[in-house]
């Protein structure tokens, strides 16, 4: 049930701000509203769940100083990872780097947003598993769930021109952790995360105009 609502919120199914009743809940998934209530909170310690009392509970709405200071945070993670990828050499994680990327050429080629917003996700999450740090990816996972990036990547892609340069950017992060050249794969990686964050935050300005 915490796992369902989980994957419900982070895919944008359940928007932002959207009201979480228990009732409704209980009845949804055919339980009393003690688990319910259970998994809200569980829910809100991961900061994807607000509970105001005497209110009720609701989807987080992240401002966008949150979402700021969480793509920071993404940046020094993902970073970080790109330099241990490539100091590990090869690996199933960088030979799935390659497919994901040959893949991503194919989707950009055909402008196929959706198929290339999917890769997106696979590549950081592959970069991440091959960081192959326990304490790193539990800091991610946590981080993404609050940011809930798979319904804010297709703002940053609907960008013009975003996907070709993203695809671009993913090319060059994989040369470098190819040639184990950690240094220079944290930097490229921690500016392609702030590259996204720019082509994101543009995306929202424009939605409110």
């Amino acid at each position: 049930m915490v796992a369902e609502l989980r994957e419900r919120i982070i895919s944008g199914e359940l928007a932002p701000g959207a009201p979480l009743p228990e009732v409704a809940l209980a009845e949804a998934f055919k339980v009393s509203r003690t688990p319910i209530r259970e998994a809200l909170k569980q829910l809100q310690t991961e900061g994807l769940v607000e509970i105001r009392p005497r209110v009720g509970t609701f989807v987080t709405a992240p401002s966008r100083r949150e979402i700021t200071e969480l793509f920071q945070m993404k940046e020094l993670l993902e970073g970080a990872a790109a330099r241990l990828l490539a100091q590990r050499g090869k690996c199933p994680e960088l030979e799935a780097l390659k497919r994901n990327v040959e893949q991503a050429d194919a989707a950009v080629a055909k402008g196929d947003v959706e198929r290339y917003a999917t890769l997106v996700h696979e590549f950081h999450d592959l970069l991440i598993t091959g960081a192959d740090n326990a304490k790193l990816e539990a800091h991610y996972r946590m981080l993404m769930n609050q940011l809930a990036y798979q319904r804010l990547v297709f703002t940053s892609l609907g960008q013009p021109g975003r996907p070709r340069q993203s695809d671009a950017e993913h090319h060059r992060v994989l040369d470098l952790i190819e040639a184990k050249d950690g240094d220079s794969a944290e930097r490229v990686m921690r500016e392609h995360v702030r590259a996204s964050h720019h082509a994101l935050m543009a995306g929202l300005d424009a939605a409110t105009t």
